[in-house]
């Protein structure tokens, strides 16, 4: 018989800042309307028995505590292992004010070079995330991670059996939209 489990992530809503910033482990506020609106669409689809756990980061704390409001059934967890990646140096700065050799020399040793200088590397950041997807493996049940588009891409690369990308090629591409979510299962990696 499968005891086949779900876990939901959700990226939380577009930020208060001008477009193009690097803001990983900044602390930015969510546009309050639409963070309501992807708590109102993703609410109602929640199993009743979901444990639900959100980045601290007040972007997605915010997205947490609105499901929360309209599922008063639910319960907030905060784990700071769901928090974005820290882009050391380059935090608060446009992406396009960050010197392409410094860009170059993180992606040319995009495991363990730290971002930004002294921010996270890549390596630390994968170790993190897949803590807490490990720690989810061992659980009972469902889970909703309110989280990041950089957590969305580690898992995906985690769900596939990569713990750590070799390369800048090979971290997941593609846009992953404000608000949106994944769902990945416990089956194992292929």
């Amino acid at each position: 018989m499968s005891t086949s489990r779900n876990l939901w992530l959700q990226r939380h809503a577009p930020v208060v800042a001008e477009p193009g910033l690097c803001y990983g482990a900044t602390d930015l506020e969510a546009h309050a309307d639409a963070t309501l609106e992807a708590a109102q669409r993703i609410a109602p689809l929640l199993p009743a028995d979901i444990t639900l756990i959100s980045s601290p980061l007040r972007r997605c704390a915010g997205l947490a505590d609105a499901i929360v409001t309209l599922r008063p059934d639910l319960r907030v967890q905060h784990d700071a292992r769901l928090a974005e990646m820290n882009f050391g140096g380059w935090e608060g700065r446009p992406w396009s004010a960050i010197p392409r050799e410094d860009f170059e020399a993180w992606t040319g040793n995009f495991a363990d070079a730290p971002a930004g200088g002294h921010g996270e590397s890549v390596r630390a950041f994968m170790q993190r995330v897949a803590a807490a997807h490990d720690e989810w493996l061992a659980s009972k049940g469902d889970a909703l991670w309110v989280t990041h588009a950089g957590v969305l891409r580690a898992m995906t690369l985690l769900h596939r059996g990569v713990r750590c990308p070799a390369a800048a090629a090979d971290w997941p591409a593609g846009e992953i939209a404000f608000g949106s979510w994944l769902t990945f299962d416990n089956s194992p990696a292929v």
